[in-house]
């Protein structure tokens, strides 16, 4: 995950806004019960989902150029393949911020992929290489497990996937895992360089797997299986994609997962949703853990060596996942 912007002027995209953290307003604080979706939706499955997101971490860190990347990259395309999904895979060769050739590669698994109604999921697998924001400086050079910050997006895309492989709805579904999102510029870098970040979505939005294509809409997840996670409205998701945010937080609000699906406003996040808006003008929401509370608007684990599996809670990730599952079963 990337960078969130708490706005305060109507300027630019990305720092432009009247909405702040300190007028945010909780919908509800309903607990959590094991809701039962509509007829036609599967169920979900928490642990399937918890063991896709460790089995991410256990390769080590996702990092670019690294074997633990090409390892779980693999696994990646052959797990949609094994779920039934038609598989692409872009490799390209991307620049960092310090202009590091970087070996990225998209993975993308299509369901139906005749079908001109297509909705989007997305998430990205690669995982930060800085702990930047760790407590501790000498840490800030490591390279982070990224279960929430990567893995956690990709383990309910995953389960999605297994779902769909079994019974896949009448309209098409694009699961696309994209890569070299958390390479941006780091904390200890005294010049920060703006889009070095979300450089696989970049580059598909100039390359799609397939020639103009287009959907719908789009939802990304990303940092989505943290315990207690809190999800608000993103402000871009809004401006370009309201009524797809609105049915999203709606849903979840019916499953009764209002405590995590925040009825409020929130900042404006550089993330994989932006440049699919900016370069293929499809809607895209984003569902991303945020605290307003906190002084970089996330979870204190976040771009920290303590982004393990021990923060992963199973509970967040069928809220999640379920209301996913029951938006597109049911469009």
């Amino acid at each position: 995950m990337v960078r969130l912007f708490y706005l305060l002027a109507a300027t630019t995209l990305l720092s432009c806004s009247n909405r702040s953290a300190s007028n945010t307003a909780v919908s509800t604080t309903t607990e959590v019960k094991q809701s039962i979706p509509t007829t036609t939706t599967p169920v979900f499955n928490a642990d399937s989902a918890y063991c896709f997101v460790e089995k991410q971490v256990q390769f080590g860190p996702r990092v670019p150029n690294t074997e633990a990347h090409r390892k779980c990259g693999d696994y990646l395309a052959e797990k949609l393949e094994h779920f039934g999904a038609k598989v692409h895979q872009q490799t390209m060769t991307v620049k960092a911020y310090d202009d590091t050739p970087l070996s990225a590669r998209n993975i993308i698994g299509s369901y139906h992929p005749e079908a001109p109604k297509r909705i989007l999921l997305f998430a990205h697998w690669d995982s930060r290489p800085y702990a930047d924001h760790d407590a501790n400086p000498t840490k800030h050079k490591t390279p982070i497990d990224g279960a929430d910050d990567g893995a956690s997006g990709v383990g309910v895309l995953l389960e999605i996937a297994r779902h769909l492989g079994e019974k896949a709805p009448e309209i098409g579904i694009d699961i696309i895992f994209f890569d070299a999102e958390d390479y941006g510029t780091p904390e200890f870098v005294q010049e920060y360089k703006p889009d070095t970040w979300c450089l696989g979505s970049q580059f598909w939005a100039k390359n799609p797997h397939v020639p103009n294509y287009n959907a719908d809409f789009g939802i990304l997840l990303d940092m989505v299986g943290s315990k207690g996670a809190t999800f608000y409205k993103e402000y871009t998701s809004m401006r370009y994609a309201a009524r797809y945010v609105d049915k999203v937080w709606d849903t979840a609000r019916n499953l009764e997962y209002g405590k995590f699906f925040i009825n409020a406003d929130g900042g404006a996040i550089t993330d994989d949703h932006q440049y699919v808006i900016a370069g293929r003008n499809i809607p895209c929401l984003d569902i991303i853990n945020t605290n307003p509370e906190a002084e970089h608007g996330f979870g204190s684990y976040w771009h920290t060596v303590n982004d393990n599996m021990q923060i992963i809670d199973r509970e967040t990730l069928k809220a999640v996942g379920q209301t996913i599952m029951e938006v597109i079963y049911n469009y």
